[in-house]
Order: structure tokens, then C-alpha cells, then sequence
């Protein structure tokens, strides 16, 4: 039972690479239809509201005390809000491919965002290797789109959601110092939600509210975003927060663009040649290193105090 219960924080975090990779093309679809910031308070309210519901009628949770509410609340500003919301924005000017390139920055930015304030979770020599390597795979992956950065139309686009790598980094190490015991996917729920309400008066503010249509378009996209991208894969993303390392869970990011670029190959009949294999084959590598990094360095530990 222990041996299956550990592979339920990977399976979660597999969820999150695959679904996540999935939702770049569903979201760019419908902001080019629909306003950003209005679409996205509409899809994490409502995921959170029945995230809640969920967890409350099947009597997994009780609803927590104010202060936890408000530390989520906080967290769901950061990774939603300014997570979501500017990257939904940022998608109305660039590619979904060009934003998958960017929100690949993450692992980078967690690391640097440790070193700086957590001696904890330093990284050793091959995690900074592994995570060196695997953002050298998207890069050669998306290498055709990143010329476009020259397009100094898409600077302020850029500019939008590199901020929401930097907010969803921060937020993600704040909440997972701020361990506490409470259910995951309350916490997830309750981070939705807020970060959901967060984005109205951001609507309100800069967009134009007064010509808005439901597509078809709008519609599919809001259902898949709300059912999958944020109910099913942001719930999974909560709990392999609580469970792996911050750096592990933050790899993701590099599985999300192959994802994207596969879905396309399938669907779309998207080009999918022998450089785009090696960029691969690549981030893969980086992957398996910077895992390989954390079980070495546990092994280390281990035996340092096995030596005092």
C-alpha cells in the first residue's frame, strides 16, 4: 500500500506534463475570441467552486480556518492571477509555441529564486547541469519561433509572461515552505478560486466587456480548461507540490512544449523532423539528470549523517 502511495505524486506530476501541454493551444484559441482576463476568472472560479464542492460532499476535507484561507488566497493571486492571467493575455499576441517557450523559463527561475532565499534546496552541480541541458532542448525545439522575438510587437507580450513565470515561481516555493497539513486539493481549490476573483477588476479595468461573443470556440475551450487544464491537472499539480521537490515538480515546464509539439504532429499534421527528435531526446536527457541530481544528493545526506 506504502509502494503504491508512492508513485501517486508522480502520476500526478505525469498528469500535469501531458494536460498542460495541452491547454497552450486550447487557451490561444479562445483569447483571440474572447477577452483574457475575463475568460480566465471565469474558468478558475468555477473550477475552484467545484473542486470545493467536490472535496467537501465526499467528506475528504473540512473547510479551513481564515488564516489558511488567506495564505491561499495570496498563492492563488500569484500563480493564477498573475500566472494565468498574463500568460492569457500574452496569448493574444504571440503563438502558443512562443508562450510554451517562455513558461519553459520555470525550473530556471525556481532555481535561481532557491538559491537566493531557500539553502535548502541548493542545487548541486548536476541538477544545474540537467536543468541547463533540458532548457537547451526547448530552445533547439522552438528555435524557429524564437526568431520571431526580433518582432518588436510581441516585446510588451513577452515581457507579460516572463512575469508570470517569475509569479508562478515565487508563489510555488512560498507555498510549498508554508507546508501545512491541510488537504492539497482544497488548497488548489481555494487558490483557483481567489486567484479566479483576483482577475475581475483587471477585466473590468482593461477590457472591453461590451462586444463579447460565445463561440463555439470559446465554449469548447472554456469546458476543456475548466474540467481538465485547471480541475484535473492544477488539483494534480497541488498535491505533487506537497509530496516531490520543488525542482522536480517544476520540470513540467519542459515536458509541456514536447507535448505540444507532439499534439500538433498528431492532430494538426505539424512538422515533426529529425531536429525536433534530438531537441527531444534532449530535454529528456536534462530531465533525467536533474532527477538523478536529487536522488544523489539524498544519498549524500545519508551518508553525512551517518558519519557524524
Amino acid at each position: 500500500m506504502n509502494n503504491h502511495r508512492s508513485y501517486l505524486p508522480y502520476l500526478a506530476l505525469a498528469a500535469v506534463c501531458i494536460i498542460w501541454g495541452t491547454t497552450y493551444l486550447a487557451l490561444r484559441i479562445a483569447v483571440l475570441h474572447f477577452p483574457p482576463f475575463l475568460f480566465t476568472a471565469i474558468r478558475q472560479v468555477t473550477a475552484g467552486t467545484l473542486l470545493m464542492v467536490v472535496m467537501l460532499t465526499l467528506g475528504k476535507a473540512r473547510f479551513p480556518g481564515a488564516d489558511h484561507i488567506w495564505r491561499q488566497a495570496i498563492g492563488g493571486f500569484f500563480m493564477i492571477s498573475m500566472g494565468n492571467g498574463l500568460v492569457a493575455w500574452g496569448e493574444m499576441h504571440v503563438p502558443s509555441g512562443v508562450a510554451a517557450i517562455i513558461c519553459s523559463l520555470m525550473p530556471v527561475m525556481v532555481i535561481l529564486i532557491n538559491v537566493a532565499i531557500h539553502r535548502d534546496e541548493r542545487p548541486t552541480l548536476p541538477i544545474i547541469a540537467g536543468v541547463t541541458l533540458g532548457l537547451a532542448g526547448v530552445v533547439l525545439l522552438f528555435s524557429e519561433h524564437v526568431a520571431a522575438f526580433a518582432n518588436s510587437g510581441y516585446t510588451l507580450a513577452v515581457v507579460s509572461i516572463f512575469s508570470a513565470v517569475i509569479a508562478w515561481a515565487g508563489a510555488s516555493i512560498w507555498i510549498k515552505k508554508k507546508h501545512t497539513e491541510t488537504n492539497p486539493f482544497v488548497n488548489a481549490s481555494l487558490q483557483m478560486f481567489f486567484g479566479g476573483v483576483f482577475l475581475i477588476p483587471f477585466s473590468l479595468a482593461f477590457e472591453n466587456l461590451n462586444d463579447i461573443t460565445w463561440s463555439a470556440e470559446v465554449t469548447g475551450s472554456l469546458l476543456y480548461l475548466i474540467l481538465v487544464g485547471s480541475l484535473i491537472a492544477y488539483a494534480s499539480y497541488a498535491y505533487a507540490l506537497r509530496k516531490l521537490p520543488m525542482t522536480i515538480v517544476s520540470l513540467y515546464a519542459y515536458v509541456n512544449p514536447l507535448v505540444a509539439i507532439l499534439l500538433g504532429w498528431m492532430v494538426l499534421d505539424e512538422k515533426l523532423n529529425a531536429r525536433i527528435w534530438i531537441a527531444m531526446m534532449v530535454t529528456i536527457a536534462g530531465i533525467y539528470i536533474v532527477n538523478r541530481g536529487y536522488q544523489l544528493r539524498k544519498v549524500w545526506r545519508a551518508q553525512v549523517s551517518a558519519g557524524r
